[in-house]
């Protein structure tokens, strides 16, 4: 049976300095074990070419999102010392994104609204 796909996600793009990728390995490890704590994720992991890094990442809903965030912030933030963040997308119906405007404008990330879709 289908349901409506209504998972919240983040898109973050990385881009770890020369000669530090396995710390920044390190502290995706690390990210995922905090994450496997958080009641509202979906999924979460990283995945690497070379230099860069992406988190995959889906949440219930914008709160997810907010709790995650805080949750890893100073995890986040050491990775960000060795790292840039090249570009960050959010994928989410347009309730979440109106509410993930505000607190994510730091970041400048790019918002795409979900209008059609399933998930299983």
């Amino acid at each position: 049976m289908a349901l409506e796909d209504s998972v919240c996600t983040l898109v973050p793009y990385f881009t770890v300095q020369d000669g530090k990728l396995e710390e920044f390995k390190a502290l995706g490890e690390q990210m995922v074990e905090a994450t496997k704590t958080e009641s509202d994720v979906v999924f979460y992991g990283f995945s690497f070419s070379g230099q860069r890094a992406h988190c995959r990442e889906g949440y219930t809903g914008a709160a997810g999102i907010l709790a995650h965030l805080e949750n890893v912030g100073p995890l986040l933030g050491e990775a960000l010392k060795i790292a840039s963040l090249d570009m960050l997308e959010v994928h989410a119906p347009a309730v979440d994104v109106a509410a993930l405007q505000e607190p994510l404008k730091d970041l400048n990330p790019i918002y795409f609204t979900m209008e059609t879709g399933f998930r299983r």
